[in-house]
Formats: C-alpha cells, sequence, structure tokens
C-alpha cells in the first residue's frame, strides 16, 4: 500500500479534499506477512453464541496465505471485502468459534464459489465487497445468520449510532501473540464529512460507512472483511483505516452496506 500516496497524487486536481490527509490501509495488509495474529484494539472478549454471524476466513494463494472475517447472511452465502478475496485461491471458513482454534466445524471453498464485485478497484477502494457460497450451514444458536437492511428508496446515515464492530484482528499497532478469543468493541458511526477530512472525497464515497476511533479502540489487522452491526443488522464491511495506525484516533472505514443489497440480492437471491 506504500504506492498508494504516490498513486493517488497522480489524480490530483485542483480540489484539495480529494486527496487523502492520511494514507489508507486494509486491515489485510497491516503486517508484512499477513497471519491470524491478534484481535480488535482495545476490545473486550466475546462469549460463546454473542455473534454466531462471525465467521473467520483463512484464505490461500500461491503468494501466501492471510486471515479476514466474514459473515452469514443465508444458510449458504457469506459477504465479506473483496480485498480479502482478492488474489485468494481457496478459504477455509471458521464457523460457530469463539475460540478461533475451536469452531463448530469448517468448510475449504475455492475461489470458483465466491463472487468478488466486478467493479472493484482497490486504488480508491471502490466497491470493496465479495460474497462467498458456502455448503448448507446448519443454523444454531453458535452458527446463525445476521439480518440485512431492507431494501428502501433511501436510507439511514446511521451518523450518531453505536455499532458493534467483532473480529480477530491485532489489539495494538505493536502486538503479535494471538488472541484465543473472538473480540468485540462498541464505535460510534460518524458523518462522512468528517471522515473525509482524514481519507479524501476519492476514498470517502457514499458507498463507504465510517467510525469514530475514541480510547485507541478500533478494527485492526485480522478484522478485514468481518461486521460492523446494529441492532442485528448487518451495515457495514471492516474495509480500510489508516496507514499510520490503529491506535492513533483516526477514523475506521467500512463498505456501506445498504449501497449493495441490490448487488447482494441478484448475486445470491438474499
Amino acid at each position: 500500500m506504500k504506492v498508494f500516496a504516490v498513486l493517488v497524487l497522480a489524480l490530483a486536481t485542483a480540489s484539495a479534499g480529494l486527496l487523502p490527509q492520511s494514507g489508507i490501509q486494509h486491515p489485510r495488509d497491516r503486517t508484512s506477512v499477513p497471519s491470524i495474529e491478534g484481535r480488535i484494539t482495545n476490545g473486550k472478549d466475546a462469549v460463546a453464541d454473542q455473534f454466531p454471524y462471525q465467521v473467520g476466513l483463512s484464505f490461500s494463494s500461491s503468494k501466501g496465505s492471510w486471515w479476514c472475517g466474514g459473515s452469514i447472511i443465508a444458510s449458504n452465502w457469506i459477504v465479506t471485502a473483496a480485498h480479502c478475496t482478492d488474489g485468494g485461491s481457496s478459504v477455509t471458513a471458521y464457523f460457530g468459534a469463539t475460540v478461533r482454534t475451536s469452531p463448530k466445524f469448517t468448510h475449504t471453498i475455492a475461489s470458483s464459489d465466491w463472487i468478488q464485485h466486478e467493479s472493484y478497484l482497490a486504488l480508491t477502494v471502490r466497491n470493496d465487497i465479495s460474497v462467498i457460497k458456502t455448503p448448507t450451514l446448519a443454523m444454531s444458536s453458535a452458527v446463525n445468520k445476521i439480518n440485512l437492511p431492507a431494501i428502501a428508496s433511501s436510507y439511514s446515515t446511521y451518523s450518531g449510532k453505536t455499532a458493534v464492530a467483532s473480529g480477530w484482528g491485532l489489539t495494538s499497532d505493536s502486538a503479535s501473540a494471538v488472541a484465543s478469543k473472538l473480540q468485540f468493541v462498541d464505535l460510534t458511526v460518524i458523518d462522512n464529512s468528517v471522515c473525509k477530512k482524514t481519507f479524501g472525497s476519492l476514498i470517502v464515497t457514499n458507498n463507504v460507512l465510517c467510525v469514530a476511533t475514541p480510547n485507541s479502540s478500533s478494527t485492526c489487522q485480522g478484522d478485514s472483511g468481518g461486521p460492523l452491526a446494529l441492532d442485528g443488522t448487518l451495515i457495514g464491511i471492516t474495509s480500510f483505516g489508516s496507514a499510520d495506525g490503529c491506535e492513533i484516533g483516526a477514523p475506521a472505514a467500512f463498505t456501506r452496506v445498504t449501497s449493495y443489497l441490490t448487488w447482494i440480492k441478484s448475486n445470491t437471491g438474499v
């Protein structure tokens, strides 16, 4: 992602507000060798069955492996970030895990069974969403779907609402130890106009949702693709944060789910 700033500057226009004041980085890319170490920074331990929709995703490719999160949206579909599926050849999905290494069960899925948004653009983080088809899941208190917002003519911005993010990302910018338990943190949605002051309007479009990260509480490496939920409804997919770190107080950004409800329905029927 170090080339990002150079490439964006090449697109510079007269409006400085288009350009990010801080570099961006996907949580997947926060370490030079992507791993499954760590958890959400300054989060809390989840209890069993607290987030039955949370999935752990271990991606593999010829160039290495990486860890992401995802959300169950139907008995045979997971939604995650496009930057998680990008370049992958297969993924092992961990279902029903509170302790990361002790899922209720796993499924290994080939890339032919996922759909990455056809207009995903890494440079400006556009359309950062993918869906993964799974074998039919047996739903239970430990493994269950999360609701999607209802398709409507207009949607809430969610500004001022407090939502919950969950995942197995890093505990801090310097963390190296594996966290055994799923983590969660409550984060307040901010207006996009505030988020643009950090990342610029080229990055923060209407399809992006941002949260404040006070007290060094944020999503971090390993949380990519995971859920941001409000009252049992999926409103965001962990997408990117500041390249300067997870604990610096910069906004964290998510793919805004309401912008992709039609795309999800057309590709999955959900």
